[in-house]
């Protein structure tokens, strides 16, 4: 173990939690996978060895990602730009649809779906932490720094939140809280979250899945939540709210154990959206603060990363990329547990899924990278501070 953890650079502590989530993500997406398998007429075995070969991929885009020097992250977020936003507009043009939503586009040659939305995130973020550290003494100027920042935040929020509303939403809430880190004034946040509103309005109203959204809202917010004996069960706008909910009530304190949850066989995407719900329900309410406990533990690790750079573009990568995916992995709970409505987010790094894995490993990769520069120029110091030897002279008392 410690010939592993020499080579891995970075918070140790991160490390030790991606391992774990990961070791954790196999158990989960093995015995939630058993419904799709038999659908599909597969084995098991076939999607636990393609999870398994996503997660080794991303471990290794992990560490290729913190052994990169995250300065050069500031100029990879332009080009980063520079795609996503026309590849964004091909996703709602010519994107594969699926429940009305064009979020994935088929990649030639391999033939593997991608969602776009993912590079979004990353490609978004970076660019944010480039400009708010390189604008830091303009900040509050208005042609130079607020238009260039709040243009491409609104874009990039429209573009994803016209088929994926609650990935932009969470986006656009990870954006707002680096302005507030980047010292932008209240009232010109207060500009961004109208205009946000605003934004968010029209996409409900006008956009192609408006009858979903109203839908789900309307569920979420409905005072009476029990199922009528005169609607199918699955006809009911809430079932898979109540389905979670029970999953997670019946697995009480300690759980059912691995294996032998009756919400996998029930649940729609027990392997992805609800894989929180069976978590809790083999290994308990125990089991289900543990892993809360892991997204809590690594927003600290991340804030304590922030709290030491020297350097204000390596500050806002750690904060901005630790805010998203604890913001997401709190989403993805939070319906499970009613909290929230119903969306499609996938808890980081345990969820079975393809990009949102690797784009997940890649964000982990550039915070480790901060950290290892952290780690590097404190090694520096503290080689500086200790005294050089004395010559000893022979004869000299």
């Amino acid at each position: 173990m410690d010939q592993i953890f020499s080579k891995l650079k970075g918070d140790k502590w991160i490390w030790i939690i991606v391992f774990i989530l990961s070791g954790w993500s196999l158990l989960a997406v093995y015995s939630s996978v058993g419904t799709l398998a038999y659908k599909e007429g597969k084995g098991t075995e076939l999607y636990l060895f393609k999870h398994f070969s996503i997660i080794a991929v991303g471990l290794v885009l992990m560490y290729l990602s913190h052994k990169l020097d995250y300065r050069y992250y500031a100029g990879i977020s332009k080009l980063l730009m520079i795609i996503t936003i026309p590849l964004l507009l091909f996703t709602l043009i010519g994107g594969n649809k699926v429940n009305e939503a064009s979020r994935w586009v088929t990649i030639p040659v391999i033939n593997q779906t991608f969602q776009t939305s993912d590079l979004a995130k990353l490609a978004l973020i970076t660019f944010l932490a480039r400009m708010l550290s390189r604008k830091a003494h303009e900040i509050k100027d208005l042609k130079k720094s607020f238009i260039p920042i709040m243009g491409t935040v609104c874009l990039v929020f429209v573009l994803i939140a016209w088929a994926n509303l609650s990935t932009a939403l969470m986006l656009f809430g990870t954006s707002v809280l680096l302005l507030l880190i980047g010292r932008v004034s209240f009232k010109q946040i207060g500009i961004v979250c109208i205009g946000g509103a605003f934004l968010l309005l029209l996409v409900i109203l006008i956009g192609p899945r408006r009858a979903t959204y109203i839908s789900r809202f309307e569920s979420f917010f409905k005072t009476e939540q029990t199922v009528q004996h005169t609607v199918p069960f699955q006809e009911d706008k809430n079932y898979q709210a109540n389905l979670a909910k029970m999953s997670i009530a019946s697995g009480e304190l300690f759980g059912k154990g691995a294996g032998n949850s009756v919400g996998r066989n029930l649940l729609p995407h027990p392997y992805s959206d609800f894989i929180f719900a069976v978590i809790v329900e083999e290994y308990g309410t125990i089991g289900g603060a543990i892993l809360l406990f892991l997204y809590v533990a690594l927003m600290y690790r991340c804030i304590r990363i922030v709290t030491l750079s020297p350097r204000a573009f390596g500050a806002f990568l750690a904060a901005g990329l630790g805010f998203s995916l604890t913001i997401q992995a709190l989403a993805n709970m939070a319906v499970a547990v009613g909290l929230g409505p119903v969306t499609g987010v996938p808890l980081p790094l345990v969820s079975m899924g393809g990009t949102s894995i690797l784009f997940t490993s890649v964000a982990l990769g550039i915070i480790l990278s901060v950290s290892r520069n952290v780690e590097e120029l404190k090694g520096k110091e503290e080689l500086n501070e200790i005294p050089k030897p004395q010559k000893v002279v022979v004869g000299t008392i």
